[in-house]
Formats: structure tokens, C-alpha cells, sequence
């Protein structure tokens, strides 16, 4: 899968694209035709500094655009939890593009 990772008016460090390459790489288990993905990392202005890390990701799947966002106290907190809403959606697809080819 080739991954595109954003970061939006800051400079993600290397940990944390490994960490979101790495996360979302699983996703390879469980649909063996995922052919991208775009990743966007944005700081939401919060007064309070809470949960203001923001994760959207699009997958590019044959026939399909699957999207996920989410907003947490960290960014792996939220790729996590991006990582797992992405994971149900390619399981409920991936019966469907059975039965369509």
C-alpha cells in the first residue's frame, strides 16, 4: 500500500509517521487490495489543550473510498483508534467486492 502522510502546519517527527505506517500497514491482513492511502495531521485550537490531535485517513480500495477521523489526546492515541474504525469498515467491504467481481 502506498501512504502519503500530512502533516498540517507542523513537522510530524519520523517516530510518529513510523508508528502511523506501521498501524495502518496491518490493515494489509485483512484486504489484500488496498492500493492507497492519504493520511492528514492537524492540531485543533483547543483553550483547554485537550484531546486537539486530530487523524483522517482515506483508503483508496477498487471501487471504494473508505474514511475515518478521529480526535484524541495524542496522535498515536488516534491513529489507534482510526487504525481500528478503518479495520471494520474493510471487513464489511470486503464481502461486497466478493460478491461484485
Amino acid at each position: 500500500m502506498d501512504l502519503n502522510v500530512h502533516s498540517i502546519h507542523f513537522d510530524a517527527d519520523i517516530k510518529l509517521t513510523e508508528h502511523i505506517r506501521e498501524r495502518l500497514g496491518k490493515l494489509d491482513q485483512f484486504h489484500d487490495r488496498i492500493v492507497s492511502g492519504e493520511v492528514f495531521l492537524r492540531l485543533d485550537h483547543d483553550s483547554q489543550d485537550r484531546e486537539n490531535k486530530v487523524v483522517e485517513v482515506k483508503l483508496v480500495v477498487p471501487g471504494r473510498e473508505l474514511f475515518a477521523k478521529r480526535q484524541s489526546k495524542s496522535f498515536e492515541e488516534a491513529t489507534d483508534q482510526v487504525a481500528e474504525a478503518l479495520r471494520r469498515q474493510v471487513l464489511k467491504s470486503k464481502p461486497r467486492l466478493r460478491k461484485a467481481s
